[in-house]
This record gives C-alpha cells, sequence and structure tokens, in this order.
C-alpha cells in the first residue's frame, strides 16, 4: 500500500534525525529540518513555533470531510548512546532513546504520501510535538492560540513498545496510559548543635511519618480501577557535618493512577499527611509539581477505527488489559479532544525505551505509515 520509495526516504530522515537528537524544549535543528521539508510540499496551512519549538502542517481537500490530527514527538533524552552503528547519535549525552526519530519519520512519510494523493476528503493535520518527555510540550502547543482555533474531530498518536511482538497494534478504550505526577516536598525547621537537638527542630520524624503513610494510600493491582503507585525518588536531609542538627530535607516523589480523579484524591490526602506532620514536629513546608502527565484517556470511536485499520491490514490487534504505567503528554490531547494513543510492537527481542542501546527499528516505519493512512482512508474515502 505504501511506495517503496516513501518508506526508503522515511527510513533516511530516521537515520539522520538520530545522529543530531535534542532535549525537550531544545529542538531548534530538528524542527528547521522539519519545518524545511514541509514548506516544500505547500501544505494547506503550516504552522511554525507553535507553543515553542513544535510545528504543524495541515493538508485539506476541497471535498468536506472530518477533521483528523496525528502526532509525533520532537525530542530525544539526555542519555550516552552505547550503540556503534554509523547513524549513532553525533551530540555527548543525549540519544534518541524513546524512538521519537522513528515516530517523527512516520509522519514526515505520511506528510510527503498526503501531497502526492488527494484521494481524501476533510483535513489531515500533521502535529511534530516539542517536549514530550518533559510533560510540557503538550500543554504548550494547546496554549497557543493558532492551534486552540482549530477543530479536530479526532486526535491519534502512537508509540513503539519493545518487548511486544513486532507490529502487532495494541489498544484500549479508556486510560490507556497513566496520570503521573512528580510532587517535591520541602521542609524547614531549625538547626542545632548535634549535641543539643532539643535546641532546633529536625525534620527527620517528619520524613519517616509521611514515607510510612504512603503505602496506606497505594493500590498497586494494575486491574483496580483505584489503581495508585507511590514511588519515592530522593531524599536529602541537612548536610555531612556531624556536628550539626539538620533543618530542613526534601523529599521528591512520583505518583501514578489511572484517572485525574483518583490523582486528585490521593494528592490531597497526602499533602494533608505533610500538614499534619508538620504541625505536630512545628515544622514549615512548601511544595510545587515538575514533570505532569495527565492519563491518555481513548475515546471508544477513535479505538474502534483503530482496531477496524489493524484489522484491514491483517494487523495482529490486542485489546491491553491494563494501561501502560508510564506517562505520556498526548493525554492533555486527549483530554481535549476525541482520539486514542495506541501502541505498536517494535519486536520481542530489542532493548527497552530509555536504555542506552535501543534504536527504533527501521522496518516498524512502514508499519505505523500504514497504520495512519488506513485510518485516514476509512474516515475520509
Amino acid at each position: 500500500m505504501i511506495p517503496d520509495d516513501i518508506i526508503k526516504q522515511a527510513i533516511t530522515w530516521r537515520k539522520a534525525l538520530h545522529q543530531y537528537p535534542e532535549v525537550s524544549g531544545e529542538e531548534y535543528l530538528t524542527a528547521e529540518k522539519i519545518n524545511t521539508f514541509l514548506q516544500s510540499l505547500q501544505p494547506s496551512l503550516h504552522l511554525t513555533a507553535l507553543g515553542g519549538t513544535s510545528l504543524l502542517a495541515q493538508f485539506t481537500n476541497q471535498l468536506p470531510g472530518p477533521s483528523l490530527l496525528f502526532r509525533a514527538e520532537l525530542d530525544a533524552l539526555p542519555i550516552q548512546e552505547v550503540n556503534t552503528f554509523d547513524h549513532r547519535s553525533k551530540v555527548d549525552g543525549v540519544a534518541h532513546k524513546c524512538g521519537h526519530d522513528g515516530h517523527m519519520s512516520i509522519l514526515l512519510g505520511l506528510a510527503l504520501l498526503l501531497s502526492q494523493n488527494s484521494e481524501f476528503n476533510g483535513t489531515v493535520s500533521l502535529l511534530f510535538q516539542a517536549a514530550e518527555e518533559t510533560g510540557t510540550g503538550a500543554l504548550a502547543v494547546l496554549a497557543d492560540q493558532r492551534f486552540s482555533s482549530l477543530h479536530f474531530d479526532q486526535v491519534f498518536a502512537l508509540h513503539n513498545l519493545p518487548g511486544q511482538p513486532f507490529g502487532k497494534v495494541l489498544c484500549k478504550k479508556g486510560a490507556v496510559t497513566a496520570s503521573v505526577k512528580s510532587l517535591i516536598i520541602c521542609l524547614k525547621g531549625k538547626t542545632a548543635h548535634a549535641a543539643e537537638p532539643q535546641k532546633g527542630i529536625n525534620p527527620a520524624q517528619a520524613i519517616a511519618q509521611i514515607l510510612a503513610y504512603l503505602p496506606s494510600l497505594e493500590i498497586t493491582d494494575p486491574q483496580s480501577d483505584d489503581f495508585a503507585l507511590i514511588t519515592p525518588i530522593h531524599l536529602t536531609m541537612g548536610k555531612k557535618a556531624y556536628g550539626v542538627s539538620a533543618g530542613n530535607g526534601e523529599i521528591h516523589l512520583t505518583l501514578r493512577t489511572w484517572t485525574e480523579e483518583r490523582m486528585t484524591q490521593i494528592t490531597q490526602r497526602l499533602l494533608e499527611t505533610v500538614q499534619r506532620s508538620c504541625k505536630i514536629e512545628d515544622l514549615t513546608f512548601s511544595h510545587s509539581w515538575t514533570d505532569s502527565f495527565q492519563a491518555n484517556t481513548n475515546n471508544t470511536t477513535a479505538v474502534k477505527i483503530i482496531q477496524e485499520a489493524a484489522e484491514k491490514l491483517s494487523f495482529d490487534y490486542q485489546e491491553m488489559s491494563t494501561p501502560l504505567q508510564w506517562g505520556e503528554d498526548f493525554g492533555a490531547i486527549t483530554q481535549r479532544y476525541n482520539g486514542a494513543f495506541f501502541g505498536l510492537g517494535a519486536g520481542e527481542n530489542i532493548p527497552a525505551l530509555h536504555n542506552p542501546d535501543y534504536d527504533f527499528p527501521d522496518d516498524l516505519i512502514e508499519k505505523g505509515l500504514a497504520m495512519f493512512y488506513e485510518i485516514i482512508r476509512s474516515q475520509t474515502i
């Protein structure tokens, strides 16, 4: 279905993008390369610097029809690549270890295909989104008035899944990736001589109380709708000064749930506990949030579209029993628009995502491109 020359071109793009990765919020060269190519296709609408370094290209046929959006990510990770192939990263300490180079190449191939083929009705928008890894990219795009003024009937995105059979399509209704938020709690007391701790306010007891409380908030069974996982990430208290009783401390936690409602519930209970512990210990505290991802909530209609596209292509389709436990900021988009996020098996024997030896399998580009194009065909032709 997909012309060989487009697949070969997409693989060439993938290897070129892999060599010059950029971390979240700094995807200037990546965006420039994509922008140059998109300009050559003369889309009906072309937006640059969208919410930062994101881009959008829109292809419209003169015949009326639905408005569909497809998204890929621009950013790489601060990981040193250990692979030695010719297209390895040329940027020290940065590499595409989540497959965003492959996702971009799928969307670039789709842009080329749409520019050459007018056999669709309505509008197809392709979003090349920055800063997915930090959870800020989708929110910045949604906050850009040029984007928020556009209408989309359905939105779609995919992610490669190492450990799953090659080319298998995995999806489900409702939550498909977790709501994830990272919490930083700062406790402030008063330092004192270690020989006279009673003259200070040491946060150790409060930290112990807070950590001991965390398991009571958790339901770690992924089959439960009330799933909640709280992972301690980093702790600090005082300094390595053995004559000084600590006067401050920090607790860093990552929280995961299947729904935004459940996230609100456990964060409220957790902060109430922090407040009680600090009151007992005569401490003051502040808190802040970072790396927040809203749950991807799949629309029933969009999931059916994905399943039918997979079946039309004779791809193996599997309904997921539980959501993926990692965060994906396309969730901010599926919270705003009807749509769905699905997984595409990358093979059972390849390195896991975010590993230094991971590399997106080039043969998967054809699978992803075929899925996106079949979705377009099924809805617009």
